[in-house]
């Protein structure tokens, strides 16, 4: 009987081609079903063998501890290196989301010095 091993909605296509591999070194069988093409179906691999869970679990495992630790490694960009990599945008921004608060609280602002 089939087994439901990994969900696949919302996944970047390289951990998706990650797993693939993986399952395939393991020689694992598995297949795979799609979003459709309204993405509101179960894209997930499955196992055709119930006995290759385990296993397929343990190489999950790994796999998962590894790019867990690859993610830690690399660096992230803070706002003010964003800031002065991109000035512009980051000013365009903040112009935007000033306007949106003026436009928000202009009224209430109004309101209470009127009263």
């Amino acid at each position: 009987m089939a087994h439901l091993l990994y969900r696949l909605n919302q996944l970047p296509e390289d951990e998706i081609i990650e797993i693939r591999q993986l399952l395939d070194d393991a020689g694992i069988e598995y297949y795979e079903t799609s979003a459709g093409n309204w993405g509101i179906s179960l894209a997930a691999i499955w196992l055709h063998d119930d006995s290759q869970l385990e296993e397929a679990k343990e190489h999950l495992e790994k796999y998962h501890r590894y790019r867990a630790q690859a993610a830690r490694q690399q660096p992230v960009e803070s706002w003010w290196s964003h800031a002065r990599r991109r000035p512009i945008k980051v000013l365009a921004f903040s112009a935007l989301i000033a306007a949106l608060f003026y436009l928000l609280l202009a009224p209430f602002v109004a309101m209470m010095t009127s009263a």
